[in-house]
């Protein structure tokens, strides 16, 4: 595999990126504009009814954020120009044929020029509504590859899965990719059509009988957790993302692909700047739980590993995958993580939220500091049933019995326990099948990228991707959780 140059083979291409407004795709437009401005064009295309709206979500989502202040100190008043002559913004919605892209000529001049394909555009809510997690991550992927297939110059297609797709919870999970219609359990009759056929059908059920929008959106909710449970994955996100790779694999004919699937992805760890990120992350919903004081106990094997990593080098990752695989015709796959080489333990998350909200509390809107306390850890789900049951349920139905006779009087009590009750079991619902993980994802595709990179390519140091050189504790302590209380506490 040899790189050469990365930045001479960023110079003078036109790059696609779907999803534009998401967190890799801003760190990914960031990255470009700041080590290479001599790109051709960026084609930034977003969910939006027109042009105008468009671009006004563009300065909204995107340029307006912290993220860009390393780009906008270096160019200073000349950074609209660049952008304005290196960046199209492109209406339009991966759900549809040509990407929804509906200015002909626009359309004619992207076919016409874009070399490389990067599909950022994915919706990752665990419990997404079926209809719209099938439209946007299985058939969106699917759409993307036709777009693909007519861009007359095109060298490869990126596409940003994720390692969850695999669905396995224990061992070595491998670098592999998914035959149409294979499933997890070994349950037959998975065909993609039909899943589609399945929701249209809920659907104009729920229709017919006048059901509310509220009611509508709970049973596609339950819909998708339904069908992904029935063939082994335990989520709506990771199945339909799982579906989305299925269809690229068989119908990728000779098109260059590459399949990044990252794990959790944190905030950045060195560029443009450590600590920026945004949006309540995964492992992040517990951090601000925990800061906020809303959770005192949770559930895990406390070995348990959490595969973490930053941002920024999934960023890099993606741009030196694409290099190495411009205009070879098959499908490489790649996990972007760090429980292979530089493993993080369930328990040392828990250590590093006590140390940092025990020195630094985070402040409630009554101007108090939340002192927090060390976290029961509960390793069976039996035991966690038995705490939440004598610590929170008990208590509440008691509350709620005294509230009563008092006519009310202790209401703002009695929902605020039951506020903190909803969001740990909401939690452990949705992370439940990740709370006893014993698997690691190899990374051996990865490694091998790394290392061609170290030998053939000369800015090994631009695009740095290698967890080891993480210091785990001093990320977490100066970088991550910080970041995570300026961007995301809200």
């Amino acid at each position: 595999m040899e790189l050469g140059s990365i930045l001479q083979f960023l110079e003078n291409r036109s790059i696609l990126v779907t999803g534009a407004t998401g967190f890799l795709a801003k760190i990914f437009t960031e990255k470009i504009l700041r080590v290479q401005p001599n790109v051709k064009k960026l084609y930034l295309l977003l969910r939006a009814a027109d042009s105008k709206s468009a671009i006004l979500r563009f300065n909204n989502e995107v340029i307006s954020k912290d993220l860009f202040s390393i780009l906008k100190e270096k160019w200073g008043g000349n950074l609209n120009s660049l952008i304005s002559q290196k960046v199209i913004v492109v209406a339009g919605d991966i759900t549809c044929a040509n990407l929804g892209v509906k200015d002909s000529y626009l359309l004619e001049q992207m076919l016409k020029e874009i070399d490389v394909v990067v599909n950022l555009a994915a919706t990752t809510n665990f419990d997404e509504r079926y209809d719209v997690a099938l439209g946007i991550n299985t058939f969106g992927a699917k759409h993307v590859l036709d777009f693909a297939k007519n861009c007359a110059k095109l060298k490869v297609l990126v596409h940003v899965s994720t390692a969850y797709v695999s669905g396995e919870t224990e061992g070595l999970i491998k670098e592999d990719s998914y035959k149409l219609g294979e499933t997890l359990n070994g349950t037959s009759g998975l065909d993609i059509d039909t899943e589609k056929n399945v929701v249209e059908e809920t659907l104009n059920q729920l229709r017919a009988e006048n059901s509310s929008e509220e009611s509508i959106k709970s049973a596609m909710k339950n819909l998708g957790i339904q069908r992904a449970r029935k063939y082994g994955w335990p989520n709506t996100y990771v199945f339909t993302k799982a579906m989305g790779e299925m269809l690229l694999g068989h119908l990728k004919d000779n098109i260059p692909i590459v399949i990044i699937r990252p794990t959790i992805v944190t905030s950045t760890y060195k560029e443009p700047f450590p600590g920026w990120v945004e949006g309540v992350r995964t492992i992040d919903s517990l951090a601000v739980g925990y800061g906020k004081g809303k959770i005192t106990c949770f559930l895990g094997d406390p070995k348990t590993i959490i595969d973490v990593i930053p941002a920024d080098m999934v960023v890099n990752a993606i741009v030196v995958a694409m290099v190495a695989h411009a205009n070879q015709p098959n499908e490489s796959i790649y996990h972007v993580g760090s429980s292979v080489s530089n493993p993080v333990e369930f328990t040392w998350l828990q250590e590093y939220g006590f140390q940092y909200f025990t020195k630094h509390p985070w402040i409630n809107k009554d101007g108090k500091p939340v002192i927090v306390g060390k976290v029961t850890v509960l390793s069976t789900m039996a035991s966690f049933r038995q705490y939440m049951a004598v610590h929170y349920l008990l208590p509440l139905k008691g509350l709620q019995i005294v509230n009563a006779a008092c006519c009310q009087y202790f209401q703002g009590t009695y929902l605020n326990l039951h506020r903190k009750i909803k969001f740990v079991m909401r939690l452990i619902e949705l992370y439940g099948p990740y709370l006893f993980f014993k698997g690691v994802y190899d990374d051996m595709n990865t490694e091998k990228l790394r290392r061609s990179a170290k030998e053939s390519c000369e800015e090994t140091d631009i695009f740095y991707f290698d967890p080891k050189s993480i210091n785990w504790d001093d990320y977490f302590m100066n970088t991550h959780i910080p970041g995570v209380v300026k961007y995301v506490f809200k």
